[in-house]
């Protein structure tokens, strides 16, 4: 049984993987510059005799490979991010930004471009800023000596809320002509800015907190049982939880640095994965790794495609985002207790 179990997974992760395979290809097309499907094939095809044009080689690897890789990355460690946060608060209606990484990477991101750092100086203050939010959120319910989760829910609220009336600081003193315009479009998401050293970045922290927590899964399966269940089954749920929400925490603040503040993502997409194979934890978090990143390869490409401005990511995200979650909701699929 477990054998047939694991083969069905297997399967499942490599037709996930064919269909993220062919959404790039396809998306690889879209856009203001067309580029035609034989020159996707051509360039990717070692033994090809022709050569891309210059226009051609630098839009495509310059711009929307990155771009690309970068959407992928992004939706991947969302989605990840976001599966493992319900498993661990034993709740469905949990998002990454439970903690409040996202107002402190708001307020990270917003300090340095009142500071006038560069682009990867803001990806790496919206870094420090997010983990540092999380940690103090996480060092309320000790100082309070009460480690029970919703006294850390709590803590992510109040850290929140906190992070987001700096901001509002932040953008009352910014230039309205320059950097209030910046502030706002960061925090609505955009990859338009991704380049291979802010991917390289952002990769080096999100791929080894993946696979800290694809390697947990099982734990985090166990945690979602509950606290004595997990006791009983010999999981040190403190330590456990810890590390899980450590390596959460580290995929969410590389995912804010490199687009800015997402929404919905890591909402919507664990939803979809549990339409596919179910509650398990074991099963999911594999899953929403390829779930991730097609979706937010689809999203980049329609806000980069919709107009001759870029839509901000946010907006299409929750264009998308809120509906589809309406009608989970509506047809019973998403689960509240």
């Amino acid at each position: 049984m477990r054998r047939s179990a694991g083969v069905q997974l297997a399967l499942l992760l490599l037709i996930s993987l064919v269909m993220l395979l062919a959404i790039m290809v396809i998306c690889l097309t879209v856009g203001r510059y067309g580029l035609p499907a034989n020159t996707i094939f051509t360039a990717v095809n070692p033994f090809a005799s022709a050569d891309l044009s210059a226009a051609d080689a630098t839009v495509l690897y310059q711009v929307r490979l990155p771009r690309m890789a970068g959407a992928a990355l992004v939706g991947a460690a969302l989605a990840l991010a976001g599966v493992s946060y319900q498993g661990i608060f034993r709740n469905p209606l949990v998002s990454p930004g439970i903690l409040g990484v996202s107002q402190g990477a708001s307020v990270g991101a917003a300090g340095a471009i009142l500071l006038g750092l560069t682009t990867l100086g803001v990806s790496v203050a919206a870094l420090i800023g997010g983990i540092l939010a999380v940690l103090l959120a996480t060092s309320i319910p000790r100082l309070l000596h009460n480690d029970s989760t919703l006294m850390l829910v709590l803590s992510g609220v109040i850290i929140g809320g906190f992070g987001s009336a700096l901001v509002g600081i932040l953008k009352f003193v910014a230039d309205p002509e320059t950097e209030l315009a910046a502030i706002v479009f960061w925090q609505m998401g955009s990859l338009s800015d991704v380049r291979t050293d802010s991917l390289a970045q952002c990769a080096l922290l999100a791929v080894p907190a993946a696979a800290l927590l694809l390697a947990m899964r099982w734990r985090i399966n166990v945690i979602s049982l509950g606290d004595q269940e997990a006791a009983a089954l010999g999981v040190n749920l403190r330590r456990d939880r810890a590390v899980a929400i450590l390596a959460a925490t580290v995929l969410t603040a590389a995912a804010v640095c490199l687009a800015g503040t997402v929404s919905w993502v890591g909402l919507v997409v664990p939803h979809l994965c549990r339409l596919v194979v179910g509650p398990n934890n074991s099963r999911l978090l594999p899953l929403a790794v390829t779930f991730g990143a097609s979706f937010m390869v689809v999203v980049d490409t329609l806000a980069r495609s919709l107009s001759q401005m870029e839509v901000p990511l946010g907006v299409v995200t929750g264009m998308i985002g809120a509906p589809l979650f309406l009608l989970l909701l509506a047809v019973g699929k998403v689960k509240i207790r």
